[in-house]
């Protein structure tokens, strides 16, 4: 297995690796929401459908798939704010490998009812990610489980660049990419395979103003934490690692641009994609086209491409949400 920094050749390859596990999804335009924010042309790649609901399933098809016999006879573990541990879940069963999933206390109860239900044994312990993920160190040293990491894994960003690949051959004059910010190994996936196609392009990450954790660590010049706030983007919150070796440098090196979505962006984000297109969009999945509505880049006469990355939404929330927006 790769222990570099992932380049365009492990996107390719892993294209290859996961297309059994995988649903090349649709890219669709929103004429609407072009002539909200003055571009061009809007398309959303609507990563919503993919299988488990979420981007999540194409890093951890491409890990999981990579591992030895002896790897995958061992278990694999991970820990996770709730799409990860599913796809890591939905991956591992299909291959017949024991799973185990570490939550914290904040990861809400209908996410980890949907991980339970892929058949993963979840451990919940600590108040945030990063506690989450100490005891996922214990757990790896002291049962000798196999890890898969959420988002600091060669093989994850190799997986989740590959959504670049779908996009870029479907819509090659794309000129930005608008795409969510949370431990980096979307964006940093995405926005490495996408300028090493085509160095023009401008890659925009969009964080949460509430617990931006890489944004900080790239203002900082290095890994630090930040306190997990309630959010409806729920899956963006946790740390980036104080040990994080790839997604920071990746993210510094690719990405043009950040802007942060309130939460009241991410409602109007959420409501639009309803309204428009009839599709369900989690939070953190909506927050490219919050950004778009609430004008937070320049956006004008410009081809652009953001992400509806999950459908992970508890009903009840998703519902309220979108009729309190509504209004």
């Amino acid at each position: 297995m790769s222990v570099s920094m992932p380049d365009l050749y492990d996107v390719y390859t892993a294209q290859r690796r996961i297309d059994s596990m995988v649903r090349p999804t649709a890219l669709i335009a929103d004429t609407s929401l072009a002539k909200r924010c003055g571009a061009a042309s809007v398309h959303l790649k609507l990563e919503c459908l993919q299988n488990t609901g979420a981007f999540k399933v194409r890093g951890a098809s491409n890990k999981i798939l990579s591992l030895s016999d002896e790897q995958k006879r061992r278990g694999v573990i991970t820990f996770s704010t709730g799409n990860h541990g599913k796809a890591v879940a939905f991956v591992a069963a299909q291959q017949n490998i024991r799973a185990v999933v570490c939550l914290s206390e904040h990861v809400p109860a209908y996410r980890a009812d949907m991980i339970r239900s892929f058949g993963a044994e979840l451990v919940i312990h600590g108040a945030s990610q990063d506690e989450a993920e100490h005891h996922y160190v214990e757990l790896v040293a002291q049962k000798g489980f196999t890890p898969v990491e959420p988002f600091d894994d060669p093989l994850i960003i190799a997986g989740q660049g590959t959504i670049a690949l779908e996009i870029l051959s479907e819509l090659p004059e794309t000129e930005v990419l608008l795409v969510q910010l949370s431990g980096g190994g979307l964006l940093g996936g995405i926005a490495m395979a996408a300028k090493s196609i085509n160095p023009r392009i401008h890659i925009v990450g969009v964080s949460i103003d509430r617990s931006p954790a890489m944004l900080e660590s790239v203002k900082a010049g290095k890994p630090v934490a930040v306190e997990e706030k309630d959010t409806l983007a729920d899956s963006l919150l946790g740390g980036i690692g104080l040990n994080n070796r790839y997604t920071l440098p990746l993210v510094e090196r690719y990405v043009d641009e950040h802007v942060c979505v309130s939460e009241q962006q991410i409602i109007e984000g959420m409501v639009h994609v309803f309204e428009r297109q009839r599709l369900i969009a989690e939070g953190a999945a909506a927050v490219g086209v919050g950004a778009l509505l609430g004008g937070l880049f320049d956006a004008g006469g410009k081809r652009v491409v953001t992400l509806l990355s999950g459908s992970t939404v508890a009903s009840k929330t998703y519902l309220e949400t979108v009729l309190e927006g509504l209004v």
